[in-house]
């Protein structure tokens, strides 16, 4: 079976994740599934926008006083960092080297999920300071837009995770090198939205 044929850097191809016409289909589907994951957060900032200091929550924790930029801003570096790491997964890819690919995507988890526990301390200290999700229409908001990413980005935790321990002993094939590439790129995409979040929710926030 041609998926499950063993190649070597000489003559592993230089777009493995099209190559075949699974791999074709994946590629196409993920870009329909992305337009359609950029129209929820556009509604998602939209929303957040308007009723951005809005009503008595909103009005008892201004955004200035509320958001920690400095804690924004490590997130926003590691889950910037975690980008740069699938990258470099999908270099090792294309030179079809399987254990790059492991150990880059592995790493990718681990900055995922320090991202993850970070946002997860962050949403605790809000809720301790009276600050939750029922206060008001812009805490609401900003919970289902900030919450929202979380889940992809848990969404994609678990996604690289069971590639990695699906995979492990099979190696790099035809088959499961546009999974990877897919994966990869989903990961960019929750990596761009998180930049304009904090941009938007956080950095604005803070200065205006």
């Amino acid at each position: 079976m041609d998926t499950l044929k063993k190649y070597t850097p000489e003559t592993w191809p230089a777009h493995a994740e099209q190559v075949t016409l699974e791999g074709k289909n994946k590629f196409v589907g993920f870009w329909l599934f992305l337009a359609c994951e950029i129209v929820l957060f556009a509604s998602l900032f939209a929303t957040y926008l308007a009723l951005k200091n809005k009503g008595p929550a909103g009005m008892e924790f201004s955004t200035q006083e509320l958001y920690e930029l400095p804690l924004a801003f490590a997130m926003t570096m590691i889950l910037l960092t975690s980008s740069l790491t699938s990258v470099y997964a999908m270099y090792h890819m294309k030179n079809y080297n399987f254990k790059g690919v492991q150990l880059w995507m592995g790493i990718t988890v681990l900055l995922g999920f320090s991202f993850l526990c970070l946002e997860i301390y962050e949403f605790n200290h809000y809720v301790s300071l009276g600050f939750t999700f029922g206060s008001s229409a812009f805490a609401s908001a900003f919970y289902t837009l900030v919450g929202t990413h979380g889940f992809h980005v848990t969404v994609g935790l678990v996604w690289i995770t069971a590639l990695i321990l699906r995979n492990a002993k099979r190696g790099l094939n035809l088959y499961n090198a546009p999974k990877y590439f897919v994966a990869s790129l989903y990961w960019h995409f929750i990596d761009v939205v998180w930049v304009f979040i904090f941009t938007v929710v956080y950095l604005m926030g803070v200065v205006g």
